[in-house]
């Protein structure tokens, strides 16, 4: 016994399975990114979104390094998480966005140093984490200063963007 499916029947399904999929797919996308690896977004779903999460990645990460260099204290303190921690090269810490934006006033405020980055390292977690090492250079030419340091940031995604959370400065010699 032969049973043929009429050809309404069929574009109905093909339209129902392909609605199934977009809306698995968006719904995916737009849900919390959890603390669990990115196994859970495997195949092509997950190419994608490790793609998407890379471009934002490098957006977020350029925009932490050249809002310091341009003096931009607004965009500096909303690439960063409000719980951020910054390590400097001195031993000095300072915990919360507020704490590290009191810390640097006088950069942004003077607005005369020079900062320059070469990235050195770079690992990316998907969508969760992301670990980038700079070797800097920081300089007041007015002044004479000039400090070499490898600087190391730490950027945690919250489900919508990447944030800044930790950096740490070593000195290096001149």
């Amino acid at each position: 016994m032969t049973h043929r499916t009429p050809r309404s029947a069929r574009k109905s399904a093909l339209l129902a399975a392909s609605m199934l999929v977009l809306t698995t797919t968006t719904a995916f996308a737009a849900e919390p990114v959890s603390s669990a690896p990115q196994a859970a977004a495997s195949g092509w779903v997950g190419d994608i979104l490790t793609r998407i999460c890379a471009r934002q990645f490098d957006l977020a990460q350029r925009t932490d390094m050249e809002s310091f260099r341009d003096y931009d204290a607004e965009t500096f303190r909303a690439v960063h998480d409000e719980r951020a921690i910054t390590v400097f090269d001195s031993g000095g810490v300072r915990i919360g966005i507020d704490a590290i934006m009191t810390a640097l006033a006088g950069h942004f405020t003077n607005r005369e140093a020079k900062w320059t980055w070469t990235e050195r390292y770079r690992v990316v977690d998907g969508c969760n984490s992301a670990y980038i090492l700079y070797e800097t250079v920081y300089e007041i030419p007015r002044i004479g200063y000039r400090q070499r340091a490898l600087t190391g940031v730490t950027y945690s995604h919250d489900g919508r963007k990447w944030l800044a959370i930790a950096d740490q400065g070593t000195k290096l010699p001149p």
